[in-house]
């Protein structure tokens, strides 16, 4: 009970962080850069600010990793169990006008995705869940369950808007009988697959794992997996916070769907968003 409590609390973070980037882009803004060239806006520190003070609020002592303290160089101390947070993932969709930015908010323990929700402050949709009890979607139509679907004959795959690359249609082309694909920004597209509405998303470029963690709880909590490059379960508090490539799925896990991982998911520099 108290985890489902933590995961309504966090939900009431995310749509106030989204408030405020709402009122943000009603009335404009500036585009920065970090140190590593990914673009930051005044919507990125506000919505991080607002999570912040309410994860404190709702877990006191629980450390939190969020992207832009990471990037002021401000890491907590922290063990098995700390936040990860991503107070605007998709800048680059939010910066050209899109729709499919998220804010993400997740628990970690024990290097494992617990909880989490990713809210798609322009789409109105909410997405949360907790391992072990399952996950929901929440929008104009009220809350309802979700859940993985196990894929036909032909797969249904989404992929990156901002970051497809050749490594991922090879691996498609190779893995899923060269299935096409829809591309969406953010985190939304492990919550797609949650939803039952995709069978698969590979991503064999580089993210931070705050971009990735929120999603990632939601889809197991439906019934979904996501593996690393060798196979096994993709896990938390890697050197610098850093995926470098991952496959999630809606459970389903056919031994033909990870083999290629390990030959077409490179290294790489510090991402941008995924």
């Amino acid at each position: 009970m108290e985890e489902l409590k933590l995961l309504d609390s966090i939900a009431i973070a995310a749509r106030e962080a989204g408030e405020a980037i709402l009122q943000i882009v009603a009335r404009g803004f500036e585009v920065e850069s970090k140190r590593d060239a990914s673009p930051v806006t005044e919507a990125d520190r506000a919505a991080e600010l607002i999570i912040l003070a309410a994860l404190a609020r709702a877990a006191p002592g629980v450390p939190v990793i969020a992207e832009e303290e990471v990037a002021a160089g401000r890491i907590p101390a922290h063990d098995q169990l700390y936040f990860l947070v991503d107070p605007l993932d998709g800048t680059k969709e939010f910066i050209r006008g899109g729709d499919d930015y998220t804010v993400n908010i997740g628990l970690i323990s024990d290097g494992m995705p617990r909880l989490g929700v990713v809210f798609a402050p322009a789409r109105g949709v909410l997405h949360g869940g907790l391992v072990g009890h399952g996950a929901w979607m929440e929008d104009d139509g009220g809350r309802r369950s979700i859940a993985t679907r196990r894929p036909g004959p032909e797969l249904t795959a989404v992929a990156s808007k901002s970051h497809f690359n050749q490594a991922t249609a090879d691996y498609l082309a190779k893995t899923a009988s060269g299935c096409g694909y829809v591309a969406v920004g953010s985190s939304l597209k492990f919550c797609i697959v949650a939803e039952g509405k995709a069978d698969i998303y590979p991503r064999l470029s580089p993210t931070s794992e705050w971009d990735t963690g929120a999603g990632h709880a939601v889809l197991i909590a439906a019934g979904g997996r996501v593996d690393g490059p060798d196979g096994s379960s993709l896990r938390y508090g890697k050197k610098a916070f850093l995926n470098r490539g991952f496959v999630a799925t809606g459970g389903w896990q056919a031994p033909a769907i990870w083999p290629w991982l390990e030959e077409f998911a490179g290294g790489g520099d510090i991402p941008q968003g995924i």
